[in-house]
């Protein structure tokens, strides 16, 4: 069956979600890249963050960078088998300091599309895709301070924040409930931005990615984007239906709402 449901698959936010990050990035930018040529240009940058995988989308300690000081050995006999463990070193005093296994940390790479013109190369409108390990603990810390020194420059910023759990951007109001949003900062509207909230039945919006003036705005299409990921990759295959979504869990009618929406889709891909 194809994509089951008419807007943002909730299955998505689970341990596809890297995978479909990166996809998304690059369905955004081949959209975008007509629209905008011969005077700009939609280019993919990566920058990489420190995450714990293993212990799920949220429920990890804050992140943080690590600087390893300890670690454990596993000694070896002179047969090549494990010999036993040697006895703790004495620390200071004379008080044997005990040996710490680190955390596994990995670094998870994040996406933006930056679109540039190509006159003078500068950054015009950054699009960000928030992922799990910049939406808690110090990733979330980090990813405010990157956000707030772009927006002491000219250029506009565009979030697509599609996951439902996680920190949101900070705004003076706060906008209606929803599960989805995507906000827009002009920069010759600060302090202002522009909020849409996604409903999680609802098709993703079109909005609009600001150039320089006179310049029209462009659209983005966000269902059609994830539609063509869909369309390239075959998530409908990889993703498992037949569990409930990942966390955050769903209300019980929106629960019930999923169920029935993978019971048609099944039955129309008979």
């Amino acid at each position: 069956m194809p994509a089951p449901f008419p807007g943002m698959d909730p299955y998505l936010e689970g341990e596809l979600w890297q995978e479909f990050h990166e996809t998304l990035a690059s369905a955004i930018r081949a959209q975008l890249m007509p629209r905008l040529a011969p005077k700009y240009v939609a280019l993919l940058a990566k920058r990489y963050t420190l995450d714990r995988p293993a212990l799920g989308i949220f429920d990890a300690p804050p992140l943080r960078v690590v600087y390893p000081d300890v670690h454990v050995v596993a000694p070896t006999a002179h047969s090549g088998t494990p010999g036993p463990s040697p006895a703790p070193a004495p620390g200071p005093g004379g008080i044997a300091a005990p040996a710490v296994e680190l955390p596994s940390y990995v670094a998870v790479p994040q996406l933006s599309i930056e679109i540039r013109d190509v006159a003078e190369r500068r950054l015009v409108t950054l699009i960000e895709i928030p992922s799990p390990a910049n939406k808690q603990g110090e990733g979330a810390r980090e990813y405010q301070d990157r956000r707030l020194d772009l927006l002491r420059t000219r250029a506009h910023l565009l979030e697509l924040d599609l996951l439902r759990g996680g920190a949101r951007i900070p705004l003076a109001g706060a906008p209606p409930p929803a599960p989805y949003y995507a906000f827009l900062s002009r920069s010759q509207r600060r302090p202002f931005t522009q909020v849409w909230p996604i409903a999680l039945r609802e098709r993703l919006p079109v909005v609009p990615v600001p150039l320089l003036p006179p310049d029209p705005d462009v659209p983005l299409d966000l269902q059609a984007a994830v539609v063509d990921c869909f369309e390239l990759v075959g998530y409908e295959r990889l993703l498992p239906y037949a569990d409930p979504p990942p966390p955050p869990e769903l209300g019980p009618e929106d629960a019930a709402w999923v169920a029935a929406t993978l019971r048609d889709a099944k039955l129309r891909a008979v």
